[in-house]
């Protein structure tokens, strides 16, 4: 299936709100990503990560509709060397490979374009799907650090995953 990677607009607020008011896809993602998601959601969201300079979070569009997205969150202070990845996509597209392209070209992106050695991600322990997305774009497990994540009343392994630009080096 073909899709592009493109920065967030304001029009594609009401796709969003499709894909991302899912309880299937909120409960692998942070308390900070609400739920029930709605327009004014939307749209905090589309105004904040426009802002970014240059892009760090993008739409995943598949025949002109936003149906995801994916985004590497910045580090700072001794973790500054890092960037966190994080996406989701709209169930009707789980299980089509689109995740896997995606992956594949952000990490692209956040290398080329940030000073940066090392891109990392924290699924779910019982998230297996990101987790074999993030196992064959070439990610290896670093962490598994057992119920560390509080979500829903449950407890979850949070695990960390993480892709190396270039071996470690000190000066």
């Amino acid at each position: 299936m073909t899709f592009l990677l493109r920065p967030w607009q304001l029009s594609d607020a009401e796709n969003l709100v499709i894909h991302a008011n899912n309880t299937n896809i909120a409960q692998f993602l942070t308390n900070g990503f609400p739920h029930p998601y709605t327009i004014e959601h939307a749209h905090s969201f589309i105004q904040m990560v426009s802002q970014h300079q240059p892009t760090q979070i993008f739409a995943i569009v598949i025949d002109d509709e936003a149906v995801g997205s994916i985004g590497l969150h910045l580090q700072s202070d001794i973790m500054c060397k890092n960037i966190e990845l994080g996406y989701f996509i709209g169930e009707d597209f789980w299980g089509k490979g689109i995740m896997t392209e995606a992956i594949i070209k952000i990490v692209d992106y956040g290398f080329k374009n940030f000073e940066v050695v090392r891109i990392f991600a924290r699924p779910f322990g019982n998230n297996l799907a990101s987790q074999r997305v993030l196992e064959k774009t070439g990610f290896t497990l670093e962490a598994r650090i057992e119920g560390n994540i509080y979500k829903n009343g449950a407890f979850q392994d949070e695990l960390i995953y993480a892709i190396r630009k270039t071996p470690l080096q000190n000066p």
